[in-house]
C-alpha cells in the first residue's frame, strides 16, 4: 500500500505515535521517526519497527525549535531522497484550571502541540510543493472542538491546529498537497490506565460506543488519510472518539 513511500512521524516512539508508525511499517512505508530524546525505550521501538523489513531511522528533535526542525528535515530528505507523508503527532499536556496554569504551562503546551506542527510542516512544505504531492496529517483532539475543564492551554493548542490544518489545505491544495486532522477522544494510554474504577465507569457512560478507543483506532484513520482512498479529502477533521462529541 505504501511501498516505496516515506512517512515522517513526530512523537513516534510510544503511544499513538508508535501505533501510527507500526501501521505504516506493516504497509510497507519507510519511516523517519522523531523524538525529543533517545534511550532504551526508543531503541526498542525502532527494533520493533525494523522487523517489518522497512527502513527506519530515528532523529532527535525538539519540535519547539524551528531551526532544529529545518535542520532535521534537511537531514531526512538527504537520507530518504523524498518524503511523502508527514504526521504531526508530538504533543504534551499540562492540565489545570486557568488560574492555576503557570506561564510555562501555557507556553510549553502551545509550543509543542501547535507551534511544533507548524514548524515541522514549514520545514517540509517546499519539498512537497516541488514534487507536487504530499499528505499532512495533524493529530488534534476532540478537546479542540468541544473544550474541556482544566485544559485551556491544551484545548487552545489543539483548536489552533485545526485552523492551521484548514489553512494549509487552502494554501497548498493546488500543489496536490492535502492536509487533514484527526481528533481523538479518550484513547487507552498510560494516562487513562491511571483512572480509578469509578472514573472509568463515569467516562464509559458518556461514550455511545461504550468503550475507550485504542491507539490502533487512531492509526487506522491516519493510514486512510495518508492513502489513495482519501485522495479527494483535504481540510477535514475526523473525530475518533466513540461518539463522545456528536
Amino acid at each position: 500500500m505504501f511501498t516505496g513511500k516515506t512517512a515522517v512521524i513526530t512523537g513516534g516512539t510510544r503511544g499513538i505515535g508508535l501505533a501510527i508508525a507500526r501501521k505504516f511499517a506493516e504497509n510497507g512505508a519507510n519511516l523517519a521517526i522523531l523524538a525529543t530524546r533517545g534511550g532504551e525505550a526508543c531503541e526498542k521501538a525502532m527494533e520493533e519497527l525494523r522487523r517489518f523489513g522497512v527502513t527506519v531511522k530515528l532523529y532527535l528533535c525538539d519540535v519547539r525549535d524551528c531551526a532544529k526542525c529545518e535542520e532535521v528535515a534537511a537531514e531526512i530528505l538527504k537520507d530518504f531522497t523524498r518524503v511523502d507523508i508527514l504526521v504531526n503527532n508530538a504533543g504534551i499536556t499540562r492540565d489545570n484550571i486557568l488560574a492555576g496554569l503557570s506561564v510555562a504551562d501555557i507556553d510549553d503546551v502551545i509550543d509543542v502541540d501547535l507551534k511544533g506542527a507548524i514548524f515541522m510542516t514549514r520545514a517540509f512544505i517546499r519539498s512537497f510543493a516541488k514534487q507536487r504531492s504530499g499528505s499532512i496529517i495533524n493529530i488534534s483532539s476532540v478537546v479542540g472542538l468541544m473544550g474541556n475543564r482544566g485544559q485551556a492551554n491544551y484545548a487552545a493548542a489543539k483548536a489552533g491546529l485545526i485552523g492551521f490544518t484548514k489553512t494549509m489545505a487552502k494554501e497548498y491544495g493546488r500543489r496536490n498537497i492535502r492536509c487533514n486532522a484527526v481528533a481523538p477522544g479518550y484513547i487507552t494510554t498510560a494516562m487513562t490506565e491511571a483512572l480509578t474504577d469509578a472514573q472509568r465507569e463515569e467516562l464509559l457512560a458518556a461514550l455511545p460506543l461504550g468503550r475507550l478507543g485504542t491507539p490502533e483506532d487512531v492509526a487506522d484513520t491516519v493510514l486512510f488519510l495518508a492513502g489513495e482512498q482519501s485522495r479527494y479529502i483535504t481540510g477535514e477533521v475526523i473525530k475518533v472518539d466513540g461518539g463522545m462529541y456528536v
